[in-house]
């Protein structure tokens, strides 16, 4: 598709680039973001509380970031395509699995997708350097601080066993 116009001085080459990118990571953003609320709904245990607390401060995030992406993307002349069909048909994140209850088995699985699409975002960094846009870069790199984060805090429930 092509871009829309703007007066963004980035070359159209280049801001292609960075759109592709950039919708790259929005279908892994609205896939997490999806996998952080079903943790959220159906986590159960004697962490119960402390992770569905969690899970929904993770979810917000996540959000924040969906929308910060996509704004992005517009900004440049892109179309967000943020649909359930095209996220599914796009992420790179593992499939969240739907049998899950204990808060052990959430952390699990909430932690290697958020370290997956934390992944994506630092080589995301790299690729928009590389392309000239530091702009979104920085995005990337503001993203990537507060995954880490929220990873940290998602494993901290796993860490207590070992």
């Amino acid at each position: 598709m092509a871009l829309h116009t703007t007066k963004n001085d980035i070359s159209e080459n280049r801001r292609q680039a960075v759109v592709d990118l950039l919708a790259a990571r929005l279908s892994d953003a609205l896939d997490l973001t999806a996998q952080t609320k079903q943790a959220h709904w159906n986590v159960k245990g004697p962490s119960f509380i402390a992770l569905h607390q969690l899970f929904d401060t993770i979810y917000q995030a996540s959000a924040a970031n969906v929308d910060e992406i996509a704004e992005r993307l517009v900004a440049l002349g892109g179309q967000a395509k943020g649909t359930v069909q095209q996220t599914v048909k796009q992420t790179t994140l593992p499939a969240y699995p739907l049998d899950i209850i204990t808060g052990e088995d959430h952390c699990e699985a909430l932690s290697t997708s958020m370290a997956a699409f934390g992944k994506q975002v630092r080589a995301a960094i790299d690729a928009a350097s590389t392309l000239g846009d530091q702009d979104t870069a920085d995005l990337f790199t503001v993203m990537s601080r507060e995954l880490d984060k929220n990873l940290w805090m998602v494993e901290a429930h796993l860490q207590a066993k070992r």
